[in-house]
């Protein structure tokens, strides 16, 4: 049976954004003015029949309504009720999902609520001295608060996307971004120096002096140049994006400037109509695409998730970086697979087998918990230091989506897409599964039988 559509905060936006009034939207709705109030509040299904008006009617693109924060909300609460804190059984998914439909601003406040007690309970574990600090002020460290921003925002800033594209394709004249980036430095007085001995990127404004590493590999040296002219350049639009974001420290904002700077240098090395143009001709091969823009895989990769422009979506796909702690240090999905916000990923994921398989593409069928089935595409990658004794980092990189788009992707050619899927969770201690043998830790919703004369794979059962 399909899962019911409650998207009543999405209708809301909708009809908010197109200036109608209640009467007026259900009017080119064709539903009567008491059913459109009923699934404002969630009181009722969005029928397929208003789900088709929207698109023909509005040009609306209907995954706007089945996959966006209220997903990530629910996928959020469940990590956070999960903890041990709470002592009594969790909501049912249902009663999750009606709080992020219905009042998403109080699952919010949840969330940050759960966060400052981590957050508390982190620092008295491991600081005694913390107890009585006046200044020991209970708020989200400025890293997650600003990841959260991007996770929130679907990691899509429009302005700045727009912005990245026009300067990249305004005044091309066949020139290289490269050389786009080098003549507005030129333009504005600074001198472009690449050296042996820089470290990646360093700015001097007194001497309005850049100096790149020589070092690092083509598509960093072109990102970091990107990424200064961002700065320089668009430092209006980022400061009005920053106020709007109403960060809560001066540190959650200054590193918030640099992701946006980020975003903007990501944009425009690979400019959104040219590079979902590009991708749709090649089937989403990440190793073309890097050829065709100058690019590096994990560029290429993160920004095909971010390719969800209101009227011209891409595929929505997830993308995550791990490190070889299996920690998660880059995470964002457009699809109904959202990520564990504490600990690392689910073992039984082929992202931690890329690193046993350097230079080479893993595919995976998979299916969640949640009976949703996936392609998932797996690769380690690099990032040598440029020296003998340069440090290397090493990441593995993971891109997936749903698995009726695997036919659009070369990824899935040979592959049947009717066979086994390999069943993948979020989190241990969230996932529903109760003969996984890679379980690390038991559910916390489940309850525990434990049996001292017998021992399977797990010294329990999960009930």
């Amino acid at each position: 049976m399909s899962q019911k559509l409650y998207a009543g905060v999405k209708l809301r936006e909708i009809r908010t954004r197109l200036g109608l009034t209640q009467k007026a939207f259900a009017d080119k709705l064709s539903v009567s003015l008491p059913y459109l109030n009923q699934m404002e509040n969630n009181h009722r299904p969005v029928s397929a029949a208003v789900v088709l008006a929207l698109a023909q009617e509005f040009g609306l693109d209907v995954t706007e309504l089945t996959v966006g924060e209220s997903e990530r909300l629910v996928t959020d609460m469940r990590e956070a009720l999960a903890d041990p804190v709470f002592t009594s059984a969790a909501p049912p998914l249902a009663d999750l999902r009606l709080a992020a439909s219905n009042a998403p601003a109080l699952a919010r406040a949840f969330l940050n609520l759960h966060r400052a007690y981590r957050q508390t309970h982190e620092r008295l574990a491991s600081l005694d001295e913390a107890l009585g600090r006046e200044d020991a002020t209970l708020r989200p460290s400025p890293w997650e608060e600003v990841r959260d921003f991007f996770h929130y925002c679907d990691n899509y800033l429009d302005a700045i996307d727009r912005a990245a594209e026009h300067f990249a394709t305004s005044a091309n004249n066949g020139k290289s971004i490269e050389t786009l980036a080098q003549d507005l430095l030129r333009r504005s007085g600074i001198s472009l120096h690449y050296s042996n001995t820089a470290p990646l990127r360093r700015y001097d404004p007194a001497a309005r002096r850049l100096d790149i590493s020589a070092r690092a590999s083509s598509p960093s040296r072109r990102f970091q140049l990107l990424h200064q002219v961002a700065l320089l350049s668009q430092n209006d639009l980022l400061e009005a994006t920053l106020d709007l974001a109403r960060f809560s420290t001066p540190e959650a904002r200054d590193i918030a400037k640099i992701g946006l700077a980020n975003y903007f240098a990501g944009a425009a090395l690979l400019p959104y109509r040219a590079f979902l143009a590009a991708a749709q001709e090649v089937r989403h091969d990440l190793e073309r695409l890097a050829d065709i823009f100058g690019a590096s895989i994990e560029q290429v990769g993160h920004r095909l998730s971010t390719l969800q422009r209101p009227g011209a979506k891409g595929i929505p796909f997830f993308f995550v970086r791990v490190d070889q702690a299996g920690t998660i240090t880059k995470r964002h999905s457009s699809t109904r697979l959202q990520f564990a916000r504490f600990g690392g990923a689910c073992p039984l994921w082929n992202v931690h087998q890329a690193f046993e398989t350097p230079g080479q593409f893993l595919r995976q069928l998979c299916e969640t918990p949640d009976g949703v089935r996936y392609i998932s595409l797996a690769r380690d990658v690099s990032k040598p230091g440029g020296a003998f004794l340069a440090p290397v980092r090493r990441y593995a990189i993971s891109l997936g989506c749903e698995v009726q788009h695997a036919p659009q992707l070369v990824y899935s050619d040979g592959l049947d897409l009717k066979g086994r899927f390999e069943p993948i969770g979020i989190s241990c201690r969230i996932c529903e599964r109760v003969n996984c043998h890679q379980r690390s830790v038991p559910p916390l919703e489940g309850r525990l039988k434990i049996n001292p004369n017998a021992r399977d794979l797990l010294p329990y059962e999960i009930g």
